[in-house]
């Protein structure tokens, strides 16, 4: 089974081709990539198109102005053509949201889509857009069977407690409670670590969007995000957890209303906000020995970060491993040292040479809790799912 994958953010639109093929009679598969790439800004000026194949003599780059997600999956389509690789067989989305129904993988049905319609306002940056890539390849290949892979369904086996919010009970009646996100990245690095998933994990993946998740012989038991992908740490562009009297001060006081909130709290705020300058951790990096705003940003992530991992390892009882993935995590080494600092209580102790090289695992010989990195593939994750939910 070839199977494209789809991952559309609020101007983007990430897109890889796996094979997935049964490879002995036991039924254990094979994965192998065949493409993948990515349509950058879409809708916006300077959007370009990216895609590779192993066996392509050449990669594609092009600039060309993509006016919505429709566009994008019609471009998206054309470059594996070019390529040569065959049309794919199903394919996967990646969706940030499925309500408290959908706590697995589903195919998509006319009914399950009008059911994701009603989700919208849970993650209103990132449903639509998803929404609309689904629509745009029902409309070019109406018979392509597609599945819908849920970002917060790793998150749904939480206990209730975790889920909780000090609320009403009729606002937990109406599906408003911590869903938790990134599962898709979580349940790769689960995979991966394999046997040694086993006792008290905390994996960090730390990318524009970061969260934090404990896992305790490869269940979950609590995460950092929320009701939406807002909530926890702080982030390139995101708040993080806000005090909601910042908010009742800025609606009364301010007078902001919805929109401009949303703007500020997803797009305004975060290491974006604190620097004054940009959220990327490289740039930021490169200027805080000259620039006190960079250098506060960075601390104030890898504060908030480090802080967040012990309350995580409260919960567990205890660490055993403490997993970095992500942009972040797998390439900002002094932002995960910085993080480790202070966490020695923990049983937490870098080899800065390991870490410095990314070499896995970074944790010193003899440490008593094992800190890995990890590079995490949702990509691969959805075409598991897929392949597993279309038998």
């Amino acid at each position: 089974m070839d199977v494209l994958c789809l991952n559309a953010g609020s101007s983007s639109l990430k897109f890889a081709v796996y094979r997935v093929a049964a490879s002995d009679p036991g039924g254990k598969r094979t994965e192998t990539l065949r493409a993948e790439g990515e349509v950058e800004r879409v809708a916006a000026a300077g959007s370009r198109l990216r895609a590779r194949a192993p066996g392509a003599s050449a990669p594609i780059e092009r600039e060309e102005r993509f006016a919505d997600h429709v566009a994008a999956v019609g471009a998206v389509f054309a470059a594996l053509e070019s390529l040569a690789v065959a049309g794919p067989d199903a394919v996967g989305h990646r969706l940030v949201h499925g309500g408290p129904r959908y706590a697995a993988p589903v195919r998509i049905d006319a009914h399950v889509l009008e059911d994701l319609r009603r989700l919208v306002a849970l993650a209103p940056l990132h449903m639509p857009s998803g929404l609309a890539v689904i629509d745009a390849v029902t409309s070019k290949f109406p018979a392509l069977p597609q599945v819908a892979c849920f970002d917060m369904a790793f998150h749904h086996r939480m206990p209730e407690l975790a889920q909780r919010l000090p609320l009403p009970e009729w606002v937990w009646d109406e599906g408003i409670r911590r869903y938790g996100f990134h599962g898709l990245s979580y349940e790769y690095v689960l995979a991966t670590l394999g046997p040694a998933a086993r006792g008290r994990v905390v994996i960090a993946h730390l990318g524009n969007g970061a969260s934090l998740a404990a896992v305790r012989d490869g269940r979950p038991v609590d995460t950092t995000m929320g009701l939406t992908p807002t909530g926890g740490l702080v982030m390139g562009t995101r708040t993080g957890d806000l005090d909601p009297g910042v908010l009742l001060y800025l609606l009364r006081e301010k007078r902001y209303d919805a929109d401009a909130l949303a703007r500020l709290v997803d797009r305004e705020a975060g290491l974006l906000g604190i620097s004054g300058t940009t959220s990327d951790v490289r740039a930021l990096l490169a200027a805080r020995d000259g620039d006190p705003r960079a250098a506060l940003a960075l601390s104030l992530f890898s504060y908030q970060a480090r802080k967040h991992i012990g309350a995580m390892a409260a919960v567990l009882g205890g660490l055993d491993t403490l997993v970095f993935t992500g942009g972040i995590g797998e390439h900002a080494a002094p932002v995960r040292a910085e993080i480790c600092a202070g966490l020695e209580h923990l049983g937490v102790r870098l080899d800065p040479e390991r870490s410095e090289r990314s070499v896995d695992p970074i944790s010193a010989h003899g440490s008593a809790c094992i800190v890995r990195v990890i590079a995490t593939n949702e990509d691969l994750m959805i075409a598991r799912h897929v392949a597993a939910t279309l038998g």
